[in-house]
């Protein structure tokens, strides 16, 4: 269940018109807090990511599942639920024994999974089937709807990092 703080920073994030995957980012970075500080572990940082997305999905965030073909099928109808329970199209069924046995499966997987270094590796591997276009126009956005603090607090961040690679 997502926490209150998370809801309320991706509503801001679609009132600001930024994507929904960036709201959905909202999510997924919960996720990550509950893995490092040991709430429960995820076999890959994949998994971790798939696990936020879901519950972006289920809180009402329109991202849509992924298209036939794209990935398992199971992950695909797993998704189509979340999305459809999330839109109000149907009542999720409450299945208590499969929670508790997921919980309990989640709890002894590694929680190395949400380090910085593996979430890296992971935005890499994402960004690198990617053309330059894509990469570029997404960064365009991103910095689009960031407005002028942001700008200003970005570039002030990109100074301090060049200075200490320096």
């Amino acid at each position: 269940m997502p926490d209150k703080k998370t809801i309320e920073k991706a509503r801001k994030d679609k009132r600001e018109g930024k994507s929904p995957s960036t709201q959905a980012g909202e999510f997924v970075h919960e996720e990550i807090d509950k893995i490092r500080h040991g709430e429960h572990g995820a076999r890959s940082t994949q998994q971790a990511i798939a696990i936020g997305l879901s519950e972006a999905r289920r809180a009402g965030v329109d991202l849509p599942p992924p298209k036939k073909g794209k990935v398992k099928e199971s992950t695909r109808k797993s998704a189509e639920y979340a999305y459809e329970a999330g839109q109000g199209e149907r009542r999720p069924k409450r299945r208590p024994r499969v929670s508790k046995a997921v919980s309990k499966v989640l709890e002894h997987e590694p929680k190395s999974t949400a380090s910085h270094e593996a979430l890296s590796q992971q935005a890499k591997r994402a960004a690198a089937p990617r053309p330059a276009e894509a990469r570029s126009a997404a960064a365009k956005k991103a910095a689009e709807t960031k407005g002028a603090r942001g700008r200003k607090q970005a570039a002030q961040k990109a100074a301090r990092t060049r200075a200490r690679h320096a």
